[in-house]
């Protein structure tokens, strides 16, 4: 088969003790999974049904890569996040075995233009542009389940510069991981190489040129993002 141009490279992530790459499929991102993160954003944080939205796949940055602040924002976000990563195809998937389509479990930080997503919020219009753009999935090496578990409750944390903005529990989480799979794979099938971004605790804030953002989660390490000059 040939092609009208190159395709593009496939978008990766290290899995942690190995120097194989997990290749991405999908970014799915879970919204206001955090009750107090719920209440800053202005919303109820009552238990209603999980929603989801995308970023692409090739959005990804392996932690230590400089993310350049990005373009037609005044008002750049951090939001610490845990990532899943499928590993086995599923739909309809019951919670009660929705961990074992689980691959592992990785550190993220889903950057947005906050003020992009908040003027797309009001208008009802999708989150894209606030959401979805360039080099806005910061995301660390994979550690698969076998060797961790899955991780239920440990801190959650996000620093700037050195000082702790996010600081919160991973069973603090409305919706669980396994709740979160199952629900997903009732509206889209998932498929190996799809990640999810669990959701962000409170004390989401603003990032600048020249700030180091670093985000660690228990048992699985941190991640390093250095932000540069504005494109």
């Amino acid at each position: 088969m040939s092609y009208i141009f190159p395709p593009l490279p496939v978008p990766t992530v290290a899995v942690a003790g190995s120097e194989a790459l997990l290749p991405v499929r999908r970014i799915f991102c879970v919204g206001r999974n955090y009750a107090a993160h719920a209440r800053e954003m202005g919303k109820d944080p009552e238990r209603e049904p999980p929603f989801f939205f995308t970023k692409p796949a090739d959005a990804v940055v392996a932690s230590g890569e400089s993310v350049a602040y990005p373009p037609e924002t005044e008002n750049f976000h951090y939001e610490a996040e845990l990532v899943v990563a499928i590993g086995r195809a599923g739909r309809d998937i019951a919670r009660d075995t929705a961990l074992s389509h689980v691959f592992g479990y990785a550190v993220g930080n889903d950057l947005t233009r906050r003020d992009l997503q908040l003027a797309a919020r009001d208008k009802g219009r999708p989150w894209d542009f606030g959401k979805a753009f360039d080099r806005s999935a910061v995301i660390g090496p994979v550690h698969p389940a076998e060797r961790i578990g899955h991780p239920d409750r440990g801190f959650i944390r996000l620093a700037v510069n050195g000082e702790i903005r996010q600081d919160a529990d991973l069973s603090e989480l409305i919706w669980s991981v396994p709740e979160i799979v199952s629900s997903l794979s009732h509206s889209i099938a998932l498929r190996p190489g799809d990640l999810i971004m669990t959701g962000t605790p409170a004390g989401v804030g603003p990032l600048a040129p020249g700030d180091t953002c670093t985000v660690a989660i228990e048992g699985l390490g941190e991640i390093v993002t250095p932000i540069g000059p504005r494109e």
